[in-house]
């Protein structure tokens, strides 16, 4: 009977062992890292720690990602991924989907895409994947045309007609909120413009419809099926979480589950 309690002691501890894991998941600022700590909070009933670890811009995350110093990250949606991964050589892989966030105009100076006048100066990011979002939601709002068949990711070399002779200033994502007294108008990411202040419903003077832009959870590829995965993912899409999200953000952050 001894030898049987300790053998069953020892199971119990092992599988208590086995849930109490670790892991590093790298976030932008604003609603990722947000929404990352209420993700938190559900994956500790089950054992899971996650240490959420903010990084400034779009570039260090799967960086730190592919260099093993974090284990996962949650802030960028699936054509970025594509564009780093053939840019990098990033061996990365998409575990699950989190939220949408659609990009949207903002002036300090102007209420309407149609109030930008002539020889206006709009600031859009400066990575290839948001830059092309931003583009794309210009011409969506009638102020230039791109060439056709640009897909998602176009560059200022595909504006085939402006019309208001716009200029384009590419700049970090991040500095964009802060940047808007120097231009005319700027397409900023939600996430940069909730973080300095912003409110996409009653700020943002047009944002983008019809997205493509789904975000989502990323790994290492080969440890898409390591055992702290699926309950990242599940604590992730819990109702707790759906409901954080729809509460705080009243409609400018979307869930995708």
């Amino acid at each position: 009977m001894l030898r049987l309690i300790t053998l069953t002691s020892a199971l119990a501890l092992t599988a208590t062992t086995a849930l109490a894991t670790d892991i590093r998941v790298g976030v932008s600022p604003g609603q990722h890292g947000e929404i990352m700590e209420e993700v938190a909070k559900v994956a500790a009933k089950d054992g899971l720690n996650i240490d959420v670890v903010e990084f400034s811009d779009y570039v260090v995350p799967n960086q730190a990602l592919a260099d093993g110093d974090i284990e996962a990250n949650s802030f960028q949606h699936r054509p970025y991924l594509e564009r780093q991964m053939a840019d990098r050589g990033f061996d990365l892989v998409e575990v699950g989907t989190t939220i949408n966030t659609p990009m949207s105009l903002y002036s300090n100076e102007f209420k309407s895409p149609e109030e930008i006048p002539d020889g206006s100066t709009i600031g859009i990011p400066n990575d290839p994947t948001n830059g092309g979002r931003a583009l794309l939601v210009l011409q969506q709002k009638g102020l230039l045309k791109l060439a056709d068949g640009v897909g998602l990711v176009p560059t200022v070399l595909d504006i085939t007609e402006n019309p208001r002779k716009i200029k384009i200033q590419e700049l970090d994502a991040a500095q964009l909120p802060r940047s808007l007294d120097d231009l005319d108008a700027a397409m900023i990411n939600t996430n940069y413009a909730i973080a300095s202040g912003l409110d996409p419903v009653n700020d943002a003077i047009a944002t983008e419809t019809d997205s493509p832009y789904v975000n989502i959870i990323v790994v290492r590829k080969g440890e898409e099926n390591a055992d702290w995965v699926k309950p990242l993912v599940d604590a992730y899409h819990s109702p707790e979480v759906k409901k954080f999200i729809e509460d705080k953000y009243n409609g400018t952050v979307l869930t995708s589950w």
